[in-house]
C-alpha cells in the first residue's frame, strides 16, 4: 500500500474502510444484509398457473403454510447473499387468528386503488455495509383486522380513498407494540441482533415473539434431501449447518423455548394430499396459537427454528431480546461434537456472547452516525437530516436476493406436477436466457418486491451517494447476459419482461460515474466502458424495434407512465393507425445526449470513442428535427398554438391530429439537453471537425435544434431538443401553478383539464382525460399508479437537472416568471433550486409541525411515536402533498436525499 493510499485510509471513518475492505474482497461485508423480500406471495415467480393468476395461485392464506419455489419472505428480516440461510421475527399477541411472519396487505382486485400493503413499518436506518440497522414494526394489540380490510376495501369504489390500517382504529388509546429489530455487525460473518419491544399503552400486555432462522426450501423441488440442519445445541444456542457456508451459531439470551420443523408445505391444509414430512411450515403457527403440541420436532432439530419468547410487558414500558448469529465461538458456549460429525470449530473469542453485546451495539450506533454527519454536512437542520438518513435507510433495506430462472420455471421441476402446456406461450415465455440469482435493488419490497429497469435506474442515484461500487454493480448486472434479451432490450419486470420502460440506463450509469468522480477524485472509465458497449446493443433495439419506419419518431408504449394518455399505450390502439409519442420520441433525444456524453468522456483517453460520438451527435440532431418539424401530413409533436408538445395520433384513411392532453408527455423533451465544453471539443480534432462540417452543410437540420453555431457560457455549445423560444414557452406552462407548478412539485397532468378535461370519441366509445391529484378512479394499467395528476419525483428530478443544464448555457440571459404570474423572475438555476425546495418540503416539518406527506393524518402529524418516522411513498398528491400509492417506494423517493445535500432546504 503506497503512502498516499495510507494517507487516504486514516482519514476515512469506520463505515468507508469497510466498504473498502468489502471492494477489495478482504472482507465479505454485503454478504449479510435486509436481503429478504416482503412479500413472496402473489409473486410471478410463484406463479405455476396456466393463466398467470399469481394473485390467485400463491395466496397469502398459503404462505404461511407452503414452502416457496424460488423467494423467502419475512418480518424485519435478513440473510445471506445467496438466501441460502435467512432469520426474520415473527410475532403474536394472543388474539390474531394466525401467527404474524410476514406483512399482510390486499391483492390486486381486493383493493380499490390495486394491491396495498395494510401495516405500519418504517425503515429507520442502514449502513451501506449493514454493519448497523434498524426497523420498526407498529403491532395491535387488539385482533389484527385480516377480514375488515378487506371487506371495507372491496365495498369502496375508485373513486374513494383506500381504507388503512390506522383508519381501524387499532392505534387508539396507544394500545400497541412498537417492534424495533436492529442490527449489529461485530465482524462480517458476526450479527448481533436485538429486539426491542415497547408497550406504548396504558395496561401490561402479551406478546410472543418468535426469532426465526430457517433455510430456503431448495431440495423439494428435485426431489432429494436436504444438505442442510438445524439442530439445539443446548438451551440457548441453535446450530445451523450448510455445506456452502459450514458452521453457524444462533446464541440466544434469555429464557426461550426452542422449537423445530421443517420448511416443507403443509399439503394436507391446503391440497388435501398427504405432507412430504410430518412437520411442516406452519408448525410455530399451530403450536403458538392453536396450542397444537405435536406439530413441533421433539428431537429439536430441522430446517426451520425458533426461539418462543412468551412475554408481558409492563404499560408504557419495554423489553429487549438479544440474539447472535455467528460463526466464532465463545468458551463459554463450546460445542460438543455430535456423533458423525468432524469437529472443525475455530478457537473461542471470549467467554459469552453477550458480554460485549451492548457496547458493540453503541459502537455500531457511533460509526453510522460519523458516516452520515459527514455525508449530510452542517448546512441541513437536524429535521432534515433525519429526513435524508430515512431516506437511504429506505433505499438500503430495500435490496432483495431476486431468484428468477425462467426456462426452469417455464419447464417446472422434477418432482413437482408438470405446469399446464399452455404457459409455453404465455407470460415471459419468449425470455428463455433470463437468468436471476442476485442482491438487487427493489421499488418496494411488498408492492413490488421485483425489479423494475426504469426505477433501478434513478435508486442508483442515492445508493452512488453512499455506495457507489454496489450502484455500479446494480448498472451492470440488468446488461449482463443472463440477464439483457440476446436482440439488446432490458428486461422491464417480471409481470411482462418484454415490456418497454423509458431508456434512463445510460443516463443513469454517466449520473454515477460523475457522482464517484466528484466524490473520490476519479472515475471509474472501466465501469463506463463496460456498461457502454452493451448500451449500444441497446439503442439498435430501440432504434430497430420502436422506430421501425425509420423516421425518427418513436412509439414505445406505456413508456412506465402508466395511464398518462387517452389510450392505455401499452395495448394496441382502438383507432389503428400509430401513435407518435412525444415522449417516446424525446426518450430516445436523451438516450442519445447521454451517450454522446459517455463516448466523449472515454474518447478523452481513446480516441476510438471519437468515431461513435459523432454517430450519435448525428443521431440526435435527425430526432431532434423530428421532433420540432412537420411531419410529412404537416402535423408536428409540437403545437405553436399551444406552445407544447403532444402525441400525434397517425390513422388509415384519417389523417394525424395532435392528443392536446398537457401532461408530462409534453415537458420530457426539455430532458434531452446537453452541452459541450469547448476544451472537450479542443481536445477532439476528429469529432469537432466533423461536428462542424454537419453544422456548416446541414442547416435543414440544425435550424430545428437549440442552436449550435451560437456558444453560450463560457464558450459551451449546446445540444437541445426545445430552443430557446420554445423552452420560453414550455416553461411558462410547466410553471404556472393552475396548470403544472404545485405547492410540492410539478403535477404529471395539467390541472387546467380539472375544468377541461380532454375528451375523445372513437368508434361510438368515450375516451377521456381528467386531472386526478391523487389515487386514480380508473381501471386503466391495474389503477394502481396515477399519473394524471400526482406529483413524481424521478421526472421531477430530470427536471431539475434539466433547468440546471440549459442554465449551464444561458446563464443569466434567460429569465422565466417562476411561478408565472407572480412578477418574480429568476434564472432557470434558481428555478431549479425553487423545484427542489418544494420536492424536499413534502418531508419536511412546516412552520406549524406538519408534514404535508402524512396528509390529514392527526395521529401520524403529532403523536411523538410517529411524527418523525417518514414513508416514502410512489407519489404525492398534486395538491396537498400527501402520500399516494406504494408507501415504501425509497427507490425512487430516495432521491430527496441527494436534493438535500445538493440544494438544501
Amino acid at each position: 500500500m503506497g503512502e498516499g493510499e495510507l494517507s487516504e485510509r486514516s482519514s476515512m471513518n469506520a463505515e468507508q474502510l469497510r466498504l473498502n475492505e468489502t471492494e477489495d474482497r478482504s472482507k465479505h461485508w454485503r454478504r449479510w444484509g435486509p436481503y429478504l423480500s416482503e412479500r413472496a406471495w402473489g409473486t410471478v415467480r410463484e406463479d405455476y398457473s396456466p393463466d398467470g393468476a399469481a394473485w390467485d395461485f400463491f395466496p397469502h392464506d398459503h404462505a404461511r403454510s407452503r414452502a416457496y419455489r424460488w423467494n423467502e419472505d419475512g418480518l424485519a428480516g435478513i440473510c445471506d447473499r445467496h438466501q441460502r440461510i435467512c432469520f426474520a421475527v415473527a410475532l403474536w399477541n394472543g388474539k390474531d387468528p394466525i401467527l404474524k411472519e410476514r406483512l399482510f396487505g390486499l391483492t390486486g382486485s381486493e383493493g380499490n386503488h390495486g394491491e396495498d400493503v395494510k401495516e405500519l413499518y418504517y425503515y429507520l436506518d442502514s449502513t451501506p455495509t449493514h454493519s448497523y440497522m434498524k426497523m420498526l414494526y407498529k403491532y395491535p394489540q387488539s385482533e389484527f383486522p385480516y377480514e375488515r380490510l378487506i371487506r371495507e376495501n372491496q365495498a369502496r369504489s375508485k373513486s374513494e380513498g383506500e381504507f388503512e390500517l390506522i383508519d381501524a382504529g387499532v392505534f387508539e388509546g396507544d394500545r400497541y407494540f412498537d417492534v424495533i429489530v436492529e442490527y449489529a455487525k461485530a465482524d462480517d460473518e458476526d450479527i448481533l441482533i436485538r429486539i426491542t419491544v415497547a408497550n406504548r399503552g396504558p395496561e401490561s400486555a402479551p406478546i410472543n415473539v418468535l426469532p426465526t432462522v430457517w433455510f430456503r426450501n431448495r431440495w423439494t423441488w428435485s426431489g432429494v434431501e436436504p444438505n442442510c440442519e438445524l439442530f439445539a445445541v443446548d438451551a440457548s444456542t441453535i446450530a445451523i449447518e450448510c455445506e456452502e457456508y459450514g458452521k453457524r451459531l444462533l446464541h440466544i439470551g434469555g429464557g426461550a423455548e426452542l422449537l423445530f420443523t421443517e420448511n416443507e408445505t403443509n399439503n394436507a391444509r391446503l391440497f388435501g394430499s398427504p405432507n412430504r414430512t410430518h412437520y411442516v411450515k406452519d408448525a410455530f403457527h399451530e403450536y403458538v396459537v392453536r396450542g397444537n403440541a405435536d406439530s413441533v420436532n421433539p428431537e429439536k432439530r430441522g430446517t426451520k427454528a425458533a426461539a418462543n419468547f412468551a412475554l408481558e410487558v409492563p404499560a408504557r414500558s419495554e423489553m429487549s431480546i438479544q440474539l447472535r448469529l455467528t460463526d466464532k465461538q465463545f468458551a463459554g458456549k463450546a460445542e460438543k461434537p455430535r456423533s458423525g460429525r468432524r469437529s472443525d470449530t475455530p478457537p473461542p473469542i471470549g467467554e459469552d456472547p453477550f458480554e460485549d453485546f451492548e457496547k458493540i451495539f453503541a459502537t455500531s450506533i457511533r460509526e453510522a452516525d460519523e458516516f452520515y454527519d459527514k455525508l449530510a454536512g452542517q448546512e441541513l437542520s437536524a429535521d432534515a437530516k433525519n429526513v435524508q438518513r430515512q431516506a437511504f435507510a429506505g433505499v438500503l433495506w430495500s435490496k432483495q436476493f431476486y431468484h428468477y430462472v425462467v426456462q426452469e420455471w417455464l419447464d417446472g421441476d422434477p418432482a413437482m406436477p408438470a405446469p399446464s402446456s399452455e404457459r409455453e406461450h404465455g407470460r415471459n415465455h419468449d425470455w428463455p436466457t433470463l437468468y436471476n440469482a442476485d442482491v438487487i435493488s427493489m421499488p418496494d419490497k411488498w408492492e413490488y418486491p421485483w425489479y423494475a429497469a426504469w426505477d433501478l435506474a434513478f435508486h442508483c442515484i442515492p445508493l452512488a451517494m453512499v455506495d457507489p461500487d454496489f450502484a455500479k454493480d446494480q448498472l451492470i448486472l440488468m446488461l449482463r447476459e443472463w440477464y439483457m434479451h440476446p436482440n439488446g432490450q432490458i428486461p422491464a419486470y417480471e409481470w411482462a419482461l418484454g415490456d418497454v420502460n423509458p431508456p434512463v440506463h445510460a443516463w443513469a450509469a454517466l449520473r454515477v460515474y460523475q457522482i464517484e468522480k466528484k466524490h473520490r477524485g476519479a472515475g471509474d472509465r472501466k465501469f463506463l466502458a463496460r456498461v457502454f458497449q452493451k448500451l449500444l446493443l441497446n439503442f439498435t433495439w430501440w432504434v430497430n424495434r420502436k422506430d421501425a419506419e425509420g423516421n425518427n419518431v418513436f412509439e414505445g408504449g406505456f413508456l412506465g407512465l402508466d395511464n398518462i394518455g387517452v389510450f392505455d399505450r401499452s395495448r394496441p390502439l382502438p383507432t389503428g393507425g400509430k401513435l407518435a409519442q412525444a415522449d417516446g420520441t424525446s426518450w430516445m433525444a436523451m438516450y442519445c445526449l447521454n451517450m454522446l456524453a459517455i463516448a466523449l468522456e472515454l474518447a478523452a483517453e481513446d480516441d476510438t470513442y471519437e468515431d461513435v460520438a459523432s454517430k450519435f451527435f448525428e443521431h440526435f440532431i435527425y430526432i431532434a428535427d423530428a421532433m420540432n418539424n412537420l411531419g410529412s401530413d404537416g402535423v408536428s409533436l409540437w403545437d405553436d398554438e399551444d406552445g407544447f408538445y403532444y402525441d400525434v395520433l397517425h390513422t388509415h384513411g384519417v389523417g394525424s391530429r395532435p392528443l392536446r392532453v398537457r401532461s408530462m408527455v409534453g415537458l420530457i423533451p426539455l430532458f434531452a439537453v446537453g452541452t459541450i465544453e469547448p476544451e472537450v471539443l479542443d481536445k477532439l480534432p476528429d469529432f469537432k471537425k466533423r461536428l462542424y462540417w454537419f453544422i456548416e452543410n446541414r442547416p435543414d437540420l440544425i435550424g430545428n435544434v437549440s442552436c449550435m453555431r451560437t456558444p453560450g457560457m463560457g464558450e459551451r455549445r449546446l445540444l437541445a431538443v426545445a430552443y430557446r423560444e420554445r423552452l420560453e414557452r414550455v416553461l411558462r406552462v410547466m410553471l404556472d401553478e393552475t396548470e403544472f407548478l404545485s405547492e410540492h412539485g410539478v403535477r404529471a397532468l395539467s390541472k387546467f383539464h380539472k375544468k377541461n378535461p380532454y375528451i375523445l370519441q372513437v368508434n361510438g366509445d368515450t375516451h377521456r382525460v381528467d386531472y386526478e391529484p391523487g389515487e386514480s378512479t380508473s381501471g386503466l394499467f391495474g389503477g394502481n399508479s396515477n399519473w394524471r395528476g400526482p406529483v413524481w419525483f424521478p421526472v421531477n428530478y430530470l427536471l431539475i437537472e434539466s433547468l440546471q443544464k440549459f442554465h449551464h448555457y444561458y446563464g443569466d440571459d434567460l429569465k422565466v416568471e417562476c411561478p408565472t404570474g407572480s412578477g418574480q423572475w429568476m434564472n432557470l438555476w434558481d428555478a431549479s433550486q425553487e423545484l427542489s425546495r418544494r420536492l424536499s418540503h413534502i418531508f419536511l416539518r412546516n412552520r406549524d409541525g406538519t408534514r404535508p406527506v402524512f396528509g390529514g393524518s392527526d395521529k401520524m402529524q403529532h403523536d411523538p411515536h410517529f411524527r418523525d418516522h417518514v414513508l416514502f411513498y410512489e407519489y404525492f398528491h398534486g395538491d396537498d402533498g400527501c402520500g399516494v400509492g406504494a408507501s415504501h417506494q425509497t427507490g425512487w423517493t430516495g432521491l430527496v436525499a441527494k436534493l438535500l445535500q445538493q440544494s438544501g432546504e
